[in-house]
């Protein structure tokens, strides 16, 4: 799926294609996106953004569409939400397919598998979180920056794996020895990549952290 050349069929590309059109419909329904009207908030976004696209290029594979590269969906949903933060994280990976080092034609499934995802996982778990725990600093970043970034991570590998079996792209015998446990093992260097960020902006940027409070989870403590 990450490859110059998709190994994924074209049926399998278009579904990915139209699972992007509908949740960019759905984003826009939202009103979230209206958020990136101020200034400041546009300037965030495009800066990580960015970022994310430096990260992207940063990349090791085995064989074609079977590479690995940390997401930082998960960071951007922490900071954004879920519809603004997988937004980010798609930008990352349309500017990797530009540049060559991914497939546009799999871009499609690449957005839903790698930045909506994790995205969504990071997202649904805060609000579980948050409605379920203590609003406590260390529970902000260990639950939500670190072990929920790790099982965003862990959900990815596997829907990945199962994307690729299904689609008959690999065996799934090969998928699950040669890729699925090393894309898993990428799940501690995003959580502990992601714990720290959140961890440094929460203290130095909370506004930056949209999903993150100082009053409820530091002053009132």
């Amino acid at each position: 799926m990450n490859k110059e050349v998709s190994v994924l069929p074209d049926g399998w590309q278009s579904l990915g294609w139209a699972g992007v059109l509908v949740l960019l419909w759905f984003a826009w329904r939202s009103g979230d996106l209206a958020r990136l009207k101020d200034g400041a908030r546009l300037n965030l976004f495009l800066g990580l953004s960015v970022a994310l696209m430096v990260l992207w290029q940063i990349r090791t594979g085995v064989r074609p569409g079977l590479s690995f590269h940390l997401l930082g969906a998960s960071l951007a949903a922490l900071m954004f939400g879920f519809w603004r933060g997988w937004l980010a994280a798609s930008l990352a990976a349309l500017a990797t397919a530009l540049a060559g080092k991914s497939s546009l034609a799999g871009l499609g499934l690449e957005s839903l598998v790698f930045c909506a995802v994790p995205a969504a996982i990071t997202h649904h778990l805060y609000r579980l979180v948050d409605r379920k725990l203590p609003n406590h600093f260390f529970i902000y970043v260990m639950v939500n920056g670190f072990f929920g970034v790790a099982l965003a991570v862990v959900v990815s590998a596997l829907v990945s794996t199962v994307v690729m079996a299904m689609s008959a792209a690999y065996a799934l015998p090969y998928l699950l020895e040669h890729y699925t446990p090393y894309f898993i093992l990428l799940a501690w260097s995003e959580a502990v990549t992601t714990g720290m960020g959140a961890t440094l902006l929460a203290v130095y940027k909370p506004e930056w952290l949209e999903t993150f409070d100082d009053d409820r989870y530091i002053r009132n403590k």
